[in-house]
């Protein structure tokens, strides 16, 4: 098990514990303890609602191309947005992972 802290839009703060051996990523994660992340594409990088700014300073692998691609179409990103969906939770140096989710576009 690793714990994750995710700050929501009210940052506020919420401790995740998540297994490192069921193939989960954090959007998963997010959904499972019911914080407000839609994950609309199931996770395949084909939408930004599960938008996340990396506040720690963990070594996450690099996104790749769709990831890019899907972020750059993305509103309020930064340089430490990423998609939950594309961060896999499946190694121990993740522990204290912290990441904020990301405000979303209202009409």
């Amino acid at each position: 098990m690793i714990h994750i802290t995710v700050l929501d839009r009210e940052d506020t703060p919420h401790q995740l514990e998540a297994p490192t051996d069921m193939g989960l990523n954090l959007m998963e994660l997010c959904k499972a303890y019911e914080l407000p992340v839609e994950g609309t594409c199931g996770g395949m990088a084909l939408c930004a609602t599960c938008h996340v700014y990396v506040l720690s300073d963990h070594s996450l692998p690099e996104p790749s191309d769709d990831e890019l691609a899907m972020l750059d179409q993305a509103f309020f990103v930064k340089n430490n947005s990423r998609l939950g969906c594309q961060i896999k939770l499946k190694d121990e140096q993740l522990d204290g992972l912290t990441v904020q989710l990301a405000p979303v576009a209202t009409d």
